[in-house]
C-alpha cells in the first residue's frame, strides 16, 4: 500500500510540523521536532512508552499548546483559541484510546452533533452523513443505540465515523487500540486500512506494529521526545538505520 501515488509531492504539504518544542513545567517533552506529511499519506509514528508520540499528536489539533516552533495546517498556522480552534479541531479530527462518546446520546446523535454545531450542517443533511458512516464502519444497525449497548470496538468505530463526519483534511489516532480487548483491535484497524486506501490522510500513533508494516506509508520512530528516524514501513522493518530503533524492535518483535 506503501506506493500509493500521492498528488502532494509538488505541493506544500498537507501537515507541517517544523521546529517544535514543547514543555511540560520544566521538563521538556518535545525536542524541535519537525516532520510533513503530504496530502493522502499514512504516518504512523511508534516508540517507547513516554517517548512524546502521543503529545504530538495532541500538538497538532492543540489539545496541548507547544512551546515554541510551528504547526501549519493546510497552509494555516494553529489558532489560539475561539472558532478558529474548533474549525481546526474539525480539519484534523481525533481519535483517543478511550471512546469519548457522550452516553447520553444516541450513536447517530453522538455522529451528528459537531457537524451541526461546528460545521454548519442541516440535522437532516448530518443525520445522512451519519448513517452513511455507520454503515461503512460496519454498525449501519446501531444508529439507534447508545454507546453503553456497544463493545469497545464498536464503540471505536463510531468514535471514527464521528471523526469522519467533520469532513477532516487531517486525522489523528492516539492509541486507538491499546483500550480494546485483542479480538476487537482487528476490527478498528480494518477501517483504519479501508480509509488508508481511500487515501485519507492519517498521523497514527500505534502500539500495533503489524499495523504499521501493512497501512503506513511512512514510519516516525520517536524516543525521549525526538524523531529518530524516518523511513517507508518497508525500509524500517527491514532494515532499521539506528542502533535505538533496531533495539526497540527487537524487543517488540520478539514478545
Amino acid at each position: 500500500m506503501g506506493s500509493r501515488p500521492h498528488s502532494g509531492e509538488s505541493r506544500p504539504p498537507l501537515v507541517r510540523i517544523a521546529g517544535v518544542n514543547k514543555y511540560f513545567g520544566d521538563t521538556q517533552v518535545l525536542h524541535d521536532v519537525s516532520l510533513d506529511i503530504a496530502a493522502g499519506e499514512v504516518v504512523v509514528v511508534i516508540g517507547p512508552s513516554g517517548s512524546g508520540k502521543s503529545t504530538l499528536c495532541r500538538c497538532v489539533n492543540r489539545l496541548e499548546t507547544i512551546s515554541s516552533g510551528t504547526i501549519t495546517i493546510d497552509g494555516v498556522p494553529l489558532p489560539a483559541e475561539g472558532r478558529a480552534l474548533a474549525r481546526l479541531r474539525a480539519d484534523a479530527g481525533m481519535v483517543f484510546q478511550s471512546f469519548n462518546l457522550f452516553a447520553h446520546l444516541t450513536i447517530l446523535g453522538n455522529i451528528t452533533l459537531g457537524p451541526v454545531r461546528v460545521r454548519g450542517l442541516s440535522r437532516a443533511e448530518a443525520e445522512d452523513r451519519g448513517l452513511r458512516l455507520l454503515a461503512r464502519v460496519g454498525l449501519a444497525d446501531k444508529a439507534d443505540a447508545y454507546p453503553a449497548q456497544l463493545s469497545g470496538g464498536q464503540q471505536q468505530r463510531v468514535a471514527i465515523a464521528r471523526a469522519l463526519a467533520m469532513d477532516p483534511k487531517v486525522l489523528l489516532f492516539d492509541e486507538p487500540t491499546s483500550a480494546l480487548d485483542p479480538e476487537m483491535i482487528q476490527e478498528v484497524l480494518d477501517v483504519l486500512v479501508g480509509l488508508a486506501a481511500e487515501g485519507m490522510t492519517m498521523i497514527i500513533v500505534t502500539h500495533e506494529m503489524g499495523f504499521a508494516r501493512q497501512a503506513a506509508d511512512r514510519v516516525v520512530f520517536m524516543d525521549d521526545g525526538r524523531i529518530v528516524e524516518i523511513a517507508t514501513a518497508a525500509d524500517f522493518f527491514a532494515s532499521p538505520q539506528t542502533e535505538r530503533a533496531v533495539d526497540f524492535l527487537s524487543r517488540i518483535l520478539h514478545h
